[in-house]
């Protein structure tokens, strides 16, 4: 069979939004919406959906303020 496949990540755009220390935030998205995600030593620790960019990116300020808050 071919074409893209279910899970097939060919038109997954990711793009890194911020980084702190070991933590960065990496917008993944694609035709369905976009997906946020906070990762730790390239690990997922907090995945979150978004119908819109927009909101992603809101989402992600304040996710940087507050991880930077909590940081030494």
């Amino acid at each position: 069979m071919y074409g893209p496949q279910r899970g097939d990540s060919m038109n997954d755009e990711e793009r890194e939004l911020w980084r702190s220390g070991a933590l960065c935030c990496v917008m993944v998205s694609c035709c369905s919406g976009a997906e946020l995600q906070i990762r730790r030593d390239d690990r997922i620790i907090l995945r979150e959906l978004y119908p819109s960019k927009a909101d992603l990116y809101d989402r992600a300020r304040d996710l940087r303020r507050e991880y930077e808050y909590e940081s030494p």
